[in-house]
């Protein structure tokens, strides 16, 4: 197994050769988890329950906290903007952000993999947003049976749940982390967004 800050300076310059902004490697106790969260997706989100990424198929607030503990390192990745132009309304917002969410999932699944084959074997990855790898996904084709859906995922290697989706209060932990984020009132300002992988 590489020591851990090699792995981190090899895994933040995959991270900005990929279209990522900043990558900080953090102390999973950072990482702040709260029940409001996956509320914020059922009453908030369109895209709830048509995204293997996102609930109800999304690991719990309380999963997802007790998955925390079982780790120390994590590296915490930046994205700022969008990755092309589009003509999509801002209020479609999955569709909106669609190529940077690709970009956002390439990275992560790059990240992981690299800290997996670097002998970190509980490497695990957390996106941000719907899964955008298919033009529409499982849960919006039709009913699904919530145990067995994700067995028929056409991209399990890529996809993977947002941290959002998961319970995790990305505001309090990406500014604990020491990142500036705010919200944001108009469409016409820079968009940050943030993805995580778990380490050791």
């Amino acid at each position: 197994m590489k020591e851990i800050y090699t792995l981190i300076s090899e895994m933040q310059s995959i991270a900005l050769d990929n279209g990522a902004n900043d990558l900080r490697h953090i102390s999973t106790n950072i990482i702040k988890t709260a029940t409001w969260v996956r509320l914020k997706c059922r009453y908030g989100c369109k895209a709830y329950g048509k995204h293997l990424s996102c609930p109800p198929y999304s690991p719990t607030p309380e999963e997802t906290e007790k998955m925390l503990r079982e780790y120390e390192h994590a590296v915490l990745i930046e994205f700022v903007g969008l990755q092309e132009k589009t003509s999509v309304e801002p209020r479609h917002i999955h569709h909106y952000l669609w190529a940077l969410i690709l970009k956002i999932q390439d990275v992560i699944f790059k990240l992981e993999r690299h800290a997996f084959l670097a002998g970190y074997y509980k490497a695990f990855g957390f996106g941000a947003y719907p899964c955008s790898q298919c033009e529409t996904c499982l849960p919006e084709e039709g009913d699904v049976d919530f145990h067995t859906v994700k067995q028929l995922c056409r991209h399990p290697d890529i996809m993977k749940p947002s941290m959002e989706a998961s319970g995790i209060d990305v505001y309090a932990t990406v500014h604990a982390a020491g990142f500036d984020l705010e919200v944001l009132t108009s469409f016409d300002q820079t968009i940050k967004t943030y993805g995580l992988v778990l380490l050791i």
